[in-house]
């Protein structure tokens, strides 16, 4: 049985306000998809952007290096291509150009066919004061779950 990988931006959720949601295919090469597949990639300090001919890009994303391949082996940090459909990627380049939104990768995971995904969102930058609430809201969270626990 294989195992599941399934690979969060933890931050994303914190920095952004998250509106919008889709999911896009890789292109990858044979050593990156084999050190995805074993659990081997990180996704914390990448974004997306938009190239000249309006095809759409992951930047920053780590994929390490696959053990055995040698010669072969990938650039670690490469600008990896992603796969939407025509009105997608219409519709996001159009949002990002005109309100000024940014795209960002919310979760990898290998899908039952054995193939990359990337969940992408489209997402606007909280303020200082935001994650300030932020953290006041998941600290009484916490609170009320210590309270309810004793009880």
């Amino acid at each position: 049985m294989q195992k599941k990988i399934n690979i969060l931006n933890k931050k994303a959720k914190f920095q952004y306000e998250i509106l919008d949601k889709y999911t896009a295919g890789i292109v990858l090469t044979g050593t990156e998809i084999k050190s995805i597949r074993s659990g081997k990639a990180s996704i914390t300090e990448s974004f997306c952007e938009f190239n000249d001919r309006g095809e759409l890009f992951v930047i920053n994303m780590t994929v390490q290096e696959y053990l055995y391949g040698n010669y072969y082996n990938h650039v670690p940090k490469a600008e990896r291509k992603l796969l939407l459909h025509k009105k997608e990627l219409k519709k996001l380049n159009k949002e990002v150009q005109n309100t000024g939104l940014t795209i960002i990768p919310l979760r990898m995971f290998v899908n039952d066919k054995g193939l990359a995904k990337l969940t992408i969102a489209l997402a606007k930058g909280k303020k200082l004061y935001d994650k300030r609430e932020a953290i006041k809201d998941r600290d009484s969270k916490k609170q009320l779950a210590r309270i309810k626990k004793n009880f």
